[in-house]
């Protein structure tokens, strides 16, 4: 026999030594002579492992929500659960079990094909390309053209590309002193 054999032998009857090797501690011996008197609890151990579908709703800051499904299978609850603990529990059946959460961030569509712009009526929105597709995304409020002044009307006749939260938050902010309803609320406060 050559010396891969004999340590393929060796090896097998190391691993039957360990398997079959109990060590007895006091402990356990104390505990094994007490428990006579108690009857043991079943530990129910599934035949076959939970497979289930999981969705995944990501919100984003601009509106969009982004689902995500996946196939999980569960041995064991504690880890499933310890999986998604970030996550918020929306919905659970026998079938599925849907997630959701909040993104602190724009969602992926606007950070590479967003664009805010104006709607005809003025209405500030967010196109999926640029405005004159007028395939919108989402609509925030409208805008007082008139005192729009022209390179920022310009601008949102082109379109500006959204990309970052940072600009998102910004044109937003920047966008809401020219909204009419702030303005008509200030046409009905005293001026000073």
């Amino acid at each position: 026999m050559n010396f891969t054999g004999k340590l393929l032998i060796s090896f097998v009857i190391l691993m039957g030594t360990i398997v079959f090797y109990q060590p007895t501690y006091p402990e356990q011996i104390h505990a094994k002579s007490t428990s006579v008197e108690q009857e043991e609890t079943p530990v129910y151990v599934p035949e076959s492992p939970l497979e289930i579908k999981v969705v995944l709703k990501r919100k984003y800051l601009d509106g969009d929500v982004s689902e995500e499904v996946v196939k999980e299978t569960i041995w064991a609850l504690e880890d499933f659960w310890a999986k998604y603990e970030t996550w918020r529990l929306v919905d659970i059946d026998e079938k599925q079990v849907i997630f959701q959460k909040s993104v602190n961030d724009i969602s992926p569509l606007l950070k590479v094909n967003g664009f805010f712009g104006l709607q005809e009526d003025g209405t500030l929105s967010i196109f999926n390309g640029s405005p004159d597709q007028s395939d919108i995304i989402h609509s925030f409020f409208q805008i007082d053209i008139e005192k729009l002044e022209g390179k920022k009307r310009e601008e949102l006749k082109r379109g500006i590309p959204v990309q970052t939260k940072e600009t998102f938050t910004e044109v937003l902010e920047t966008m809401k002193q020219y909204s009419i309803e702030k303005n008509a609320g200030q046409k009905h406060s005293p001026a000073f």
